[in-house]
């Protein structure tokens, strides 16, 4: 593991990543798949930054970011996998933890012999980049954008605190998860005094519900079940359909039934079809502090964290939900035992990653 050079932020930003940015000129950003706002946050983030540095920069998402998103400065100029060119000297990979989470922007053909810098928080990450910034100690990608804006010499004020709040806001449900520690609340207070409208943000990303969604969540909740500490519901397609939700109408669920009293462990199941009109179920699981889902994610190919983590599987729910159910049951289990071993935090910064 390569040493890293302190720098004058509050948290260590590797020298190599910091040369690397400096050293680019046509940059290309993308963050992952079913974009949340940490993903959104941390790709326009970057993009802000790279603007004041007079770079040339392409952002990129391999899906379109969700509707309330949509305040963000910058987020029209977000592009579809089918604009992204092959010119560049750098890519950055924001907040996806294997390479394949880059969808359709990333191809291989085109994108390999480019040097590839990947920054993310997931403890699940694969180091897949050339450069490897990887901090599971921080809640939100976005907080290791605002140490790197500090290496940078890059005030936090206007369109990027406003970007880098969004993420720390979703991904730490307004600061309510176990990993919201002083630090995270200090790199908050930074961006507020930077101008970002923090009540506005809470609005806009956690308290508002379309009426879909309230109708979707209604179905799935009708059929909601609790055993053994671990609830879970499905969202099915059919409903989405008869209701005219929204893809990311059903975002959410799995955070509210984890704050079910007899509950330790939530998962949802949410029914789609992909390009190719093949129907998968995009598994989310949320867990209460000292239980890890982290590893039931990683083990059906998905990624994420202890708190919360997700991956996808071919099929409806039928097909998927009692063997995931059954996976949920053993790691509750193994941590109510005290066999879960114990997470490790390290900043890792390596090179000559696998993608």
């Amino acid at each position: 593991m390569t040493t890293l050079s302190p720098s004058t932020s509050a948290f260590p930003v590797a020298s190599q990543v910091v040369h690397a940015i400096q050293g680019a000129t046509r940059v290309l950003c993308v963050s992952h798949v079913a974009p949340d706002g940490d993903a959104v946050g941390s790709l326009l983030g970057m993009g802000w930054m790279l603007h004041r540095l007079g770079k040339e920069t392409t952002l990129a998402l391999p899906d379109s970011p969700p509707q309330e998103f949509a305040y963000v400065p910058g987020v029209e100029n977000i592009v579809s996998p089918e604009a992204v060119g092959a010119d560049f000297d750098l890519i950055i990979c924001l907040d996806a933890s294997s390479p394949d989470r880059m969808g359709a922007v990333y191809r291989p053909a085109d994108h390999d012999a480019i040097p590839l810098l990947v920054i993310d928080h997931h403890v699940t990450n694969t180091y897949f980049g050339d450069l490897n910034w990887v901090e599971p100690g921080c809640a939100a990608t976005c907080q290791m954008l605002v140490y790197l804006a500090d290496a940078l010499h890059l005030e936090l004020t206007g369109e990027l605190a406003v970007s880098l709040l969004t993420g720390l806001v979703t991904d730490t449900l307004g600061f309510r998860t176990s990993n919201t520690d002083a630090r995270v609340l200090a790199a908050a207070t930074r961006l507020v005094e930077g101008g970002a409208p923090l009540s506005q943000i809470v609005a806009d990303t956690l308290s508002t519900r379309t009426f879909a969604s309230v109708r979707l969540w209604g179905a799935a909740l009708a059929d909601v079940q609790l055993e053994d500490g671990i609830i879970w519901a499905v969202l099915r397609r059919a409903d989405r359909e008869r209701i005219q939700a929204r893809d990311e109408d059903g975002d959410g669920l799995a955070s509210f039934l984890v704050t079910v009293k007899e509950a330790d462990i939530s998962a949802t199941f949410t029914e789609r079809l992909d390009e190719q009109g093949a129907p998968y179920v995009a598994c989310s699981f949320r867990a209460k502090p000292g239980f890890d889902v982290s590893s039931v994610a990683v083990a059906l190919g998905g990624g994420g964290h202890p708190p919360a983590a997700g991956c996808t599987l071919p099929g409806v729910a039928e097909d998927v939900v009692d063997r995931v159910i059954t996976a949920l049951r053993t790691a509750r289990r193994r941590s109510l035992d005290g066999r879960t071993p114990a997470s490790t935090t390290t900043l890792g910064v390596t090179s000559h990653g696998s993608r």
